[in-house]
């Protein structure tokens, strides 16, 4: 006997796919999959046999795939952002009639989405750029889901988001509509960056304690894991307590001991720079923590200048006191991530002005609660501030975040203080700390930086005392004054 009509088909069935396929069954909705792979469709059957019976069925072709599911037809893909995207949409759109719709889930740019929903849409087929987070697990028990482009595309397949979504006590389904467009994409991008940012933070953390304060890998996950009880509890921190508890296999040891000091990247950290600095938002913490993987990928290099410039942590620095330092550490961190994550937020806010998206900051923060890999009780209190005042000028300023950080700010400069000292490197805290100190500062030395501008290309400037656009000759009057 035939198989039923399934109510979504989904392509692309790396683990990803696999998994969000399976939540999706798991949810009560029955689900067509396709691969050109035939063995990856294989092999999902039969995990869905395995994980309960799910209503999931395979398909070895395109055509038959897509006659499987019941119109209108809602297909979601999981393939390799690019090129692999627009021929899997060809492929799939042959067999496909009009208001049938594409879902999107990878990470795609945000521009290569409002580009394909244009060209369906001349085919009369609707299509949603939706990003997912939450990693392998995410998907298959439940991510961060943020769908942008047509409403009506996101109408046809609500129901099911809402389901497969990671499931928030008091705040619900961690997925919303984000808005038109690309914006979908878009907002999983910096999401993407601020995770940059987090992990380049806690790994300086994790320097200091290690170099200076000399914590074992015993002692590191006692203090993330009582760190994670607390301000700071997050996916993020819990995964780094089990990192430093995890012995090595191999050999004798702990495995993060063994783990090379390099950094991969898939381009969604530099696709969240390049936006910064194309809107004119200042996000130096997200850029420090990209520039930190460059030069992590530099680790030849690095070693020859090591022979060079002699040891890594210098000597010679103040003593410390392990407590305070622990202390120092966790408070460092916490004011850090807040600027991180504000500059993430002005990213969105800028771009969303650009395209008049109308992003909702304090319900992405609600969505980014659960599921998503930047997780964490600190999301509620972003929430909030935005809910306090939706046209927050930066989150530093709202009055529960200025608090916290005003608080904290002796802590942050000793530890920051206390690394260069000690010659270790810290560019995500030293740059979250800059940002801070500009941004509070009534008065900055770019009065100097203009008047030089002017000097050389006579790019005027402005006075503090009076309106308009001034001139100076500067180098006739400073030659005048040489004679």
């Amino acid at each position: 006997m035939a198989a039923p009509l399934t109510r979504i088909g989904l392509v692309g069935l790396a683990v990803m796919g696999q998994n969000l396929a399976l939540n999706i069954a798991e949810k009560g909705f029955p689900i067509s999959v396709y691969n050109r792979t035939t063995s990856k469709v294989d092999d999902t059957v039969e995990r869905a046999r395995l994980e309960g019976k799910l209503p999931l069925y395979g398909y070895h072709d395109p055509a038959s795939f897509i006659q499987s599911i019941q119109k209108p037809r809602v297909v979601i893909i999981l393939v390799k952002a690019g090129a692999p995207v627009d021929q899997t949409i060809r492929t799939l759109s042959a067999h496909m009639e009009k208001g049938d719709c594409i879902i999107d889930g990878g990470n795609e740019w945000y521009e290569n989405t409002e580009r394909r929903e244009k060209e369906m849409n001349e085919l009369g087929l609707l299509y949603l750029g939706m990003g997912v987070s939450g990693g392998e697990e995410g998907a298959r028990h439940g991510p961060s889901l943020m769908p942008g482009g047509s409403y009506e595309a996101y109408q046809r397949i609500e129901d099911i988001l809402l389901k497969v979504a990671a499931q928030v006590r008091d705040s619900g389904p961690c997925v919303t509509y984000i808005g038109t467009g690309g914006s979908g994409n878009f907002v999983k991008m910096v999401h993407n960056g601020i995770e940059y940012g987090d992990m380049q933070l806690i790994a300086e953390a994790y320097d200091v304690l290690r170099s200076v304060g000399k914590l074992s890998n015993e002692e590191l996950h006692a203090v993330f894991s009582e760190w994670n009880k607390g301000e700071l509890f997050s996916f993020l921190i819990e995964i780094t307590a089990d990192i430093f508890s995890i012995k090595d296999d191999k050999r004798d040891g702990y495995l993060v001991d063994k783990v090379l000091d390099k950094t991969g990247m898939k381009g969604t950290g530099k696709w969240t720079v390049q936006q910064a600095a194309e809107l004119s938002v200042a996000a130096p913490t997200i850029e420090a923590s990209l520039d930190s993987r460059f030069l992590s990928g530099l680790k030849d290099e690095r070693v020859e200048a090591s022979k060079v410039f002699g040891p890594g942590v210098l000597t010679g620095g103040p003593e410390v006191n392990k407590a305070q330092l622990i202390d120092d550490v966790r408070q460092a961190l916490y004011a850090s991530k807040i600027c991180s994550y504000a500059q993430g937020m002005n990213i969105l806010k800028a771009k969303s002005a650009e395209k008049d998206w109308g992003l909702n900051l304090g319900e992405l923060a609600r969505i980014w609660k659960g599921g998503c890999i930047i997780r964490a009780i600190f999301l509620d209190r972003i929430k909030k501030a935005y809910d306090r005042k939706s046209n927050l000028a930066n989150l530093l300023v709202d009055p529960e975040f200025a608090k916290e950080i005003l608080d904290r700010q002796a802590a942050w400069r000793r530890v920051v203080s206390l690394a260069i000292n000690y010659g270790i490197s810290m560019p995500g805290m030293s740059a979250s700390l800059a940002y801070f100190d500009s941004y509070r500062r009534e008065s900055l030395p770019a009065n100097l930086v203009q008047a030089q501008r002017d000097y050389f290309g006579s790019h005027t400037y402005e006075r503090t005392d009076m309106e308009g656009a001034f001139h100076t000759e500067w180098f006739k009057i400073a030659q005048k004054s040489k004679i």
